[in-house]
């Protein structure tokens, strides 16, 4: 009894499979993953027994504790801070502002930022803090 003799594969051929699968799964990673700015600098919001997480909004206060400042991602001094806020809110930009303060920053600095934003023009505010625990 004769048997033809098989054709040598071709290795490319075994691994092709795999490849694709490795990049299936790449673009499937990619597109699933979620990218978020970060923060300027780091904070550490102070822990709070209310357990409502906050809602998204559009402009976020920073404040650190060595008295550092930023808007959205952008450093800057109170004076410009106030003056960016009353001008996003008179272009028709958020009238709600979440500030991220470090839970070591000065209680009078973060009053002080407060009352800024509202002569701004601010409606409400919310002061993010993480979960007790």
């Amino acid at each position: 009894m004769q048997f033809q003799p098989s054709r040598p594969k071709n290795d490319e051929e075994r691994i092709l499979p795999l490849i694709n699968v490795v990049f299936l799964l790449l673009i499937f990673f990619m597109l699933a993953g979620r990218l978020a700015a970060s923060d300027p600098f780091k904070v550490k919001p102070p822990a709070s027994a209310n357990e409502h997480p906050a809602q998204e909004s559009e402009a976020i206060v920073l404040i650190a504790a060595d008295k550092r400042l930023a808007l959205d991602g952008e450093v800057m001094s109170a004076e410009a801070l106030e003056k960016a806020v009353a001008e996003r809110i008179r272009s028709g930009g958020p009238t709600v502002v979440r500030v991220k303060a470090d839970g070591q920053a000065e209680g009078r600095r973060v009053v002080d930022l407060m009352e800024r934003l509202r002569r701004a023009g601010v409606v409400k505010l919310r002061l993010l803090t993480v979960p007790a625990g």
